[in-house]
């Protein structure tokens, strides 16, 4: 069944309901028992750690921090690649993008790699109804046929499915006003309309009078409905757009951050010591009608100050309008009596540079680009269960001063990165937890490379992985970006697998961050850790923002090749 289109949002609802009872009465419980908890992913595009609940003073998000202060919260958790799919395929086979062989947008894992199980698709096979509204998978530009408008389909890389019918027991759910995102839909001084970056808008005033992220909202909540008498466990997706930009939110958001509050980044010169091939050209906001306007040099800018602060006013605008939206979603299931009995994990797939070493984007492995927010609400261990009529997700206005700023729960500082999210929503849940991966693993369909986070949880009556650092300093997190040049070029930031000639595998510790740059052949998809092109190295403590690069006064990159996993 294809996503829904203009005018029949309704009718596709009601498709989908009907799946929704064909389901519940066909799907095979492996996971019998009849207290089996239900699971809410709640994943964000493009969103970095900045929510009060990760000490963003600025930042308005409480119903993020509500949600904080009843969960165990990861304060370091590191995406495996910054940029939407890659990121996205990793986290939901639990695979890192070497395994996966998806470092653009361009191929479908099951075709290319292996036909690996996803989170989804291990919970449906063991009783769960599965379902996924948003952004879930990555979608792509489309043109329908039959009306020449543009509409926004699953992706390559999930097959133009959502990766249906594996993954979900009915076809997902894509908002119909996700088509206008890159439209002229912004209005501009001039009283035209634009496709910017800055977008602002009246709801009233967008085709549709709505935007996509409140009609997801709507729906997911509609299913929690329907879920509500179910017999069967659910496991719902909801993946949110903002902050990813177009910054398209609702204008009176901005109100929230006067331009006279929004400071520029604390370091916003690209850095004298970074090699070129480290630096991402942020082409795509370059292609925004109010960036050309300014007529900017390429690859390093800069922006004007002016601009700069108005990007980060609207990007934050945008995480507390998204706030509004989580908390909705939350409240519902709150009011239907489904807290004390769902799994809440959010997430992002990524961060995103406000200006740090003069970038604009994802596209690199700097933690501004790789550190993400993550969040396990597990209801009777994160937190105790509601009394009959409490209210653990009240829905929170971020216009109301009086909102208090919650600490969260629980914080482990342990680096954790997103290729645990398999393993672990797995044991919370009470299922099996998939086996580590040999390797290769290409051949094996259910297995894992990120570690089990249950220990963190502290649960006696579930097995733990074996490994128990008994030092910080013995984890790691990796992450990897691709680069088709030595150089900035056009693209830099998005490169097409055949343009690959370049891989920066990448090691943060709780120390430091630890790159090197290596010749790659995206024909063979091998890396050369021979033919060393650039490395970096921070240290953490010293150089939180990565602005220092001592590589040239290190062992060059003998001490990486020991630390690859």
């Amino acid at each position: 069944m294809p996503p829904p289109r203009t005018g029949r949002g309704l009718l596709w609802l009601g498709l989908v309901l009907s799946s929704v009872c064909v389901a519940l009465g066909s799907e095979t419980q492996a996971n019998s028992t009849t207290d089996a908890l239900n699971v809410l992913l709640i994943i964000v595009d493009d969103l970095r750690p900045s929510l009060g609940c990760y000490g963003d003073k600025l930042v308005r998000s409480p119903n993020i921090d509500q949600l904080a202060s009843h969960s165990l919260l990861f304060q370091n958790a590191f995406a495996q690649q910054a940029v939407c799919a890659p990121s996205r395929v990793s986290f939901l086979t639990g695979r890192r993008p070497d395994t996966t062989r998806l470092y653009d947008f361009n191929s479908y894992w099951r075709v290319h790699a292996g036909n690996f199980s996803t989170i989804p698709q291990y919970f449906k096979e063991n009783g769960y109804v599965t379902m996924s509204v948003g952004k879930v998978f990555h979608p792509a530009l489309g043109l329908l046929q039959d009306d020449s408008s543009h509409h926004c389909v699953p992706g390559i890389s999930s097959n133009h499915t959502d990766d249906s019918p594996y993954s979900w027991s009915f076809p997902p759910y894509h908002p119909s006003s996700e088509k206008y995102e890159n439209t002229k839909t912004c209005r501009g001084p001039d009283g035209e309309l634009h496709a910017n970056l800055l977008c602002p808008v009246d709801v009233l005033d967008v085709p549709e009078g709505t935007l996509p992220d409140k009609q997801s909202t709507e729906q997911a909540i509609q299913l929690l409905e329907k879920m509500k008498t179910s017999a069967s466990p659910f496991f719902l997706a909801v993946g949110y757009h903002k902050p990813h930009i177009p910054f398209r939110y609702p204008k009176e958001f901005q109100k929230l951050y006067p331009l006279e509050n929004i400071t520029l980044a604390p370091d916003p010169e690209v850095p004298d010591g970074l090699p070129p091939v480290a630096y991402n050209p942020w082409m795509d906001i370059r292609q925004r009608e109010d960036v050309q306007a300014l007529n900017i040099s390429v690859p390093y800018g800069p922006i004007p100050v002016d601009f700069q602060r108005k990007i980060r006013q609207s990007y934050f605008a945008s995480v507390s309008y998204l706030d509004t939206q989580v908390g909705r979603l939350l409240s519902a299931l709150d009011d239907l009596q489904l807290a004390n009995s769902t799994i809440i994990a959010f997430t992002s797939d990524h961060g995103w540079a406000l200006g740090e070493h003069g970038e604009w984007a994802k596209y690199s492995n700097f933690d501004v680009a790789t550190h993400v927010p993550l969040i396990f609400y597990v209801p009777g261990r994160t937190a105790s269960l509601p009394e009959a009529g409490e209210k653990l997700f009240p829905y929170l206005d971020p216009f109301d001063s009086a909102s208090q700023l919650m600490e969260p729960g629980r914080q482990s500082m342990d680096l954790v990165e997103l290729v645990s999210l398999f393993p672990t929503l797995a044991g919370l849940a009470g299922l099996q937890v998939p086996p580590r991966c040999p390797v290769p693993s290409f051949h094996v369909e259910l297995c894992r490379e990120g570690k089990n986070l249950l220990k963190h949880f502290r649960f006696r009556d579930l097995e733990e992985d074996p490994y128990l650092p008994g030092n910080p300093r013995e984890l790691i997190a990796y992450s990897q970006y691709p680069r088709p040049s030595d150089i900035p070029q056009w693209n830099s930031d998005k490169p097409s697998l055949k343009d690959i000639k370049i891989m920066g595998y990448s090691i943060r510790t709780i120390d430091y961050r630890y790159t090197v740059w290596v010749g790659f052949n995206p024909d063979e998809f091998l890396a050369n850790f021979s033919d060393i092109h650039a490395g970096e190295l921070y240290f953490v403590d010293s150089d939180p923002l990565q602005d220092h690069n001592m590589y040239n006064d290190s062992q060059g990159g003998d001490l990486f090749q020991l630390l690859m996993p």
